[in-house]
């Protein structure tokens, strides 16, 4: 085998056995400036009818089903459900809910900022993009109480909520950090954006995300602009650094 069918091998085991890991993962950054790698990954990921999934607005990467694969998984009655995960239909609402109000002003904001930043770079002789901001640096909290406030009775009230949200924790679509609610490593990643963002702004959920956005206007700055440094991690590898080449990246899967 070569050395990158080697690397590819122990990415895509350790994706396997994490389920996700942070694109500053030594072993992912690698991955993500070398089109070779990436590509010997999804190899890999593949042989057994898994593939790599990325995007520029998420700060983790994961693995998902081919498409292929997944009737032969799930079956039809699994593929014609709401989800493959077994949350039942309110937990599935909380997370719409929670997807709506995270996810689509994160997108805004990295957009407006990405957009602002190379506006101001416009006359760099170089032509230089800057990157997106990350989730971490302009990803929004809900906080806790307004959201049983608001929607606690559609939901299952109190105890209903508390267990769903528990439910979405273990499974990554969300982190819990004190009476607040932030994205977690998945909630950008197995919900397809493109799919899932017209159907909201244009339907029931619109008006929430306005109301949404007058509840963050009140808010304090520390709770709509979390800092970016707060809560990262350090990895360090225990491989030496190997020259990166050529940038390759996949899109997510709904």
């Amino acid at each position: 085998m070569s050395q990158h069918l080697d690397d590819a091998a122990l990415l895509a085991a350790e994706l396997l056995a994490r389920r996700w890991l942070p694109r500053q993962h030594p072993k992912v950054r690698r991955a993500l400036v070398d089109a070779d790698l990436w590509a010997a990954t999804q190899d890999r990921l593949a042989q057994v009818g898994l593939r790599l999934i990325d995007n520029l607005y998420a700060d983790h990467v994961s693995v998902a089903l081919l498409r292929p694969a997944e009737t032969a998984v799930f079956g039809e009655a699994g593929l014609n459900s709401h989800n493959n995960i077994d949350l039942p239909r309110d937990a599935v609402s909380l997370l719409v809910l929670l997807w709506a109000l995270i996810i689509l002003p994160k997108r805004e904001r990295q957009q407006a900022r990405a957009a602002s930043a190379n506006g101001d770079d416009q006359n760099d002789m170089f032509g230089r993009e800057r990157p997106v901001p990350t989730a971490a640096s302009v990803s929004p909290l809900v906080p806790y109480r307004a959201l049983l406030a608001d929607f606690g009775v559609q939901l299952g009230k109190k105890t209903r909520l508390d267990t769903n949200l528990k439910r979405l924790e273990n499974h990554g679509f969300i982190v819990r950090k004190g009476e607040d609610i932030g994205e977690g490593p998945l909630l950008d990643l197995l919900l397809d954006y493109d799919a899932l963002a017209p159907r909201i702004l244009q339907g029931a959920l619109a008006d929430v995300l306005v109301q949404a956005k007058e509840l963050q206007a009140s808010l304090p700055l520390a709770l709509t602009h979390p800092d970016p440094e707060e809560g990262e991690e350090e990895f360090v590898d225990d491989e030496p650094a190997e020259p990166s080449q050529g940038a390759q990246q996949d899109s997510p899967q709904g």
